[in-house]
């Protein structure tokens, strides 16, 4: 088994990883769930050589906060 497909129902803090959504240059997204506020999420990750690389991980920070700007019902 790969690692993405070990992610599927483990928990990350007070998300539980529902299903893969799908793949980018910046990693893989997933469908979480946030077992505090009873919603669902998205959930990027970076791969392991993306996330040792200084420069991917700070593109990584500036759009995780753009996206978290993002107001939408």
């Amino acid at each position: 088994m790969d690692m993405e497909a070990g992610m599927i129902g483990t928990t990350l803090g007070k998300y539980r990883i529902e299903k893969k959504l799908g793949q980018g240059g910046m990693g893989a997204v997933y469908l979480g769930y946030d077992t505090v506020l009873d919603r669902y999420v998205a959930i990027k990750i970076l791969p392991e050589m993306a996330a040792q690389n200084k420069e991917m991980v700070q593109r990584f920070s500036i759009e995780a906060k753009a996206a978290a700007k993002l107001d939408h019902p």
